[in-house]
């Protein structure tokens, strides 16, 4: 029976895929919980669709696709913010515009490569193909942005619950939110090689609403999204070794699945 388990790690693309799938579904699990409380869902939806014409562009070029999604997504989240400054234009309006203009372009991009092959990996991730130097570099920026979410852990947690209180007592608030923004930003890109530009808002809250309906606090909230967000890496990456599914798709169905045992779960409290 324990053969299930050992038999894909005797291949290194396994173990590198278990070992980002993991630092990745953490990462996204406690970004993911102020995204949640402060309702930026949509604005985590808008900067995964930003990032595909970096990736492409970067493809084109033959450089780094990290750097062209990083560049994509950060100047997407700028730019909305610095647009929104006009009290003329919507935030929201410019949250669902600006995306969609963004993730047009790269469709754009890809018709002219004539490469569908690369057309899903962008889309839906390759978790599977990702090497020692994406290892690496995912390893690094989970650090910088876990080590940034620690330091300022409890200002963000006023900022999400209670943001006027925040903005009271001298909270830099305008730049927590831009703060806020970089960070999903540098999450997004690393997201996107696990489960591209299309899914990676689903891990960002997926297992943060699961773990929401289980408690209030924030400081479970975050524990519980990273434990089922871990759970979800693991067993997507099992999921699509032995099914041979997507495991990009494999990862968040798992979450799904959690997502819909904890409602159950819920009702039962």
């Amino acid at each position: 029976m324990t053969h299930y388990l050992t038999d894909p790690l005797q291949y290194v693309f396994i173990q590198r895929a278990l070992v980002a799938a993991v630092i990745i579904g953490v990462l996204c699990a406690a970004l993911g919980t102020f995204v949640v409380l402060r309702r930026m869902a949509v604005v985590g939806h808008a900067l995964t669709h930003s990032a595909l014409p970096g990736l492409v562009i970067a493809y084109l070029m033959g450089t780094s696709l990290f750097a062209g999604a990083l560049i994509a997504t950060v100047a997407t989240a700028l730019g909305i913010g610095f647009l929104a400054r006009d009290e003329n234009v919507y935030e929201d309006t410019l949250v669902g515009m600006v995306p969609n203009i963004m993730f047009a372009f790269g469709i754009l991009l890809i018709s002219t490569t004539r490469s569908f092959r690369d057309l899903f990996s962008m889309l839906f991730g390759n978790i599977l193909g990702v090497t020692e130097g994406d290892l690496h570099l995912i390893m690094l920026i989970a650090a910088v942005s876990l080590l940034a979410l620690f330091l300022f852990y409890k200002e963000l947690k006023l900022f999400s619950v209670d943001p006027n209180y925040a903005k009271t007592i001298g909270l830099p608030v305008k730049l927590m939110h831009y703060g806020i923004l970089l960070f999903l930003s540098f999450t997004v890109v690393v997201g996107i090689q696990a489960v591209g530009t299309v899914l990676t808002n689903a891990l960002l809250v997926i297992p943060v609403a699961a773990a929401r309906l289980l408690t209030d606090r924030l400081g479970r909230m975050m524990a519980l999204s990273c434990v089922f967000a871990v759970i979800s890496a693991i067993g997507g990456i099992y999921l699509s070794y032995y099914f041979g599914s997507a495991s990009g798709a494999s990862i968040v169905m798992f979450a799904s699945l959690i997502f819909a045992i904890a409602w159950i779960g819920s009702k039962f409290r």
